[in-house]
């Protein structure tokens, strides 16, 4: 039963994540980009952005993730919509595929709905504990007489 459980989440996750990533996955457009260290304009620090052209209009993305370490002109691949160039994503696994926040907050729904389905089946109720003491399975027949 435990195996099955498991399964099931990894099914409910993984149609989750194909279906709930922003830009579309099975929509979006992948364009190769090119990192850049360039100045951020809230903080004034340098970081990574990924600039990618889409006509004549040159594009940057922030491209920080934690694991993640770039060096200028390290190429990738970025997702955008189609209609809103401006906004894209790195096209990587880890950032856009799954997030630290999905997997954290998917792994304790999992576990909390496991523990969940513990305490109902190891406490039935009184009922239904003497419902299962008093069964008795009828016998039957293996073929039908005529």
């Amino acid at each position: 039963m435990y195996k099955g459980i498991f399964i099931l989440y990894l099914v409910c996750f993984g149609c989750y994540l194909l279906f709930t990533r922003q830009p579309d996955y099975f929509d979006g457009e992948k364009i190769p980009a090119t990192i850049h260290w360039l100045k951020d304009s809230a903080s004034g620090i340098n970081i990574p952005k990924a600039v990618y052209k889409e006509g004549n209009i040159t594009y940057a993305i922030d491209a920080r993730y934690p694991l993640r370490e770039w060096k200028e002109g390290d190429t990738l691949t970025v997702i955008y919509e189609i209609g809103k160039p401006s906004y894209g994503a790195v096209y990587r696994f880890w950032g856009y595929g799954i997030t630290w926040g999905e997997l954290l907050t998917s792994i304790v729904l999992c576990v909390a709905l496991f523990q969940v389905a513990v305490a109902i089946t190891s406490n039935p109720t009184p009922e239904s504990l003497v419902e299962q003491l008093d069964y008795k399975e009828e016998k039957k027949r293996r073929y039908k007489e005529e």
